[in-house]
């Protein structure tokens, strides 16, 4: 079994496509999308489109929720901006997604724990955030990847979750594989929950992974994928987000959420 996987698009449609282009080379069995696929200030109905023709095994992640349960008053910009762009076929294509999914009977999905859409899996969020020299989230420890995963007794071999925009992969003890492909659309963020934190991928690359199941268990790629940043950025910043537009230019925090006047949760 060769699986392609994606996560965390955020409507990022040119960094969608040159994924693709890499997918199609992999000759891979299945391509799987862990979620938050349309929120932020970029193609959000165009990215729909895109996947709704495809028709990829995909799960809601949290901005899917939020952009579908949430009132306009309480969204953040990005599923606001989204929210407005989408359709209504777009929407019921979304409300239709399941929170977590089992591919297989060695594989399984889930967006952010298998409890939760809004906790990472792969890493904690500590406090003490101080901007160039505490990011304020760090990777999470066996003893935490075991209890967020909970009782895994029999269960799958590889477990898929997205979320951070962190591309790792770790092993829990007594448990399966675990892998978080990083995030095709956007490679860096400041978030204020539920302490404040920053998540800094380092370059613009998209980000996504190959799994392939052998003899000896599951080999792993974490991939980055070049494309035309510079026009994700420009869209972000005609659109009000100039903490997308520099984040998408650099994969690096430049100026913060809060600078631009956004709300919390931003991505």
């Amino acid at each position: 079994m060769r699986l392609a996987i994606v996560s965390d698009i955020h409507g990022n449609l040119p960094a969608l496509e040159a994924v693709f282009a890499e997918i199609e080379r992999a000759s891979v069995d299945a391509v799987l999308n862990l979620g938050d696929i349309a929120s932020g200030p970029l193609w959000p109905r165009e990215t729909l489109a895109w996947l709704m023709a495809r028709d990829w095994p995909t799960i809601a992640g949290n901005h899917e929720r939020q952009l579908l349960t949430q009132p306009p008053e309480r969204m953040s910009p990005s599923d606001a901006f989204a929210a407005g762009a989408i359709t209504e076929a777009q929407r019921a294509w979304l409300a239709a997604l399941p929170p977590t999914r089992r591919f297989s009977d060695a594989v399984w999905c889930c967006h952010g724990t298998p409890a939760s859409d809004l906790v990472y899996l792969l890493e904690t969020v500590t406090p003490g955030f101080v901007r160039g020299s505490d990011p304020g989230l760090r990777a999470a420890s066996d003893a935490e990847l075991r209890e967020r995963m909970g009782d895994w007794a029999g269960g799958p071999e590889l477990v898929l979750c997205g979320h951070s925009h962190v591309p790792r992969a770790q092993q829990c003890a007594d448990g399966p594989l675990v892998l978080n492909p990083g995030s095709v659309g956007l490679p860096a963020y400041d978030d204020a929950h539920p302490l404040p934190h920053m998540v800094e991928c380092g370059s613009p690359h998209a980000r996504w992974a190959l799994a392939e199941r052998g003899a000896g268990g599951w080999s792993l790629q974490l991939r980055a994928t070049v494309y035309d940043h510079e026009s994700a950025a420009r869209r972000a910043e005609h659109n009000g987000r100039g903490d997308w537009a520099d984040a998408l230019r650099s994969g690096r925090v430049g100026r913060m959420e809060h600078e631009i006047g956004a709300m919390n949760d931003g991505r």
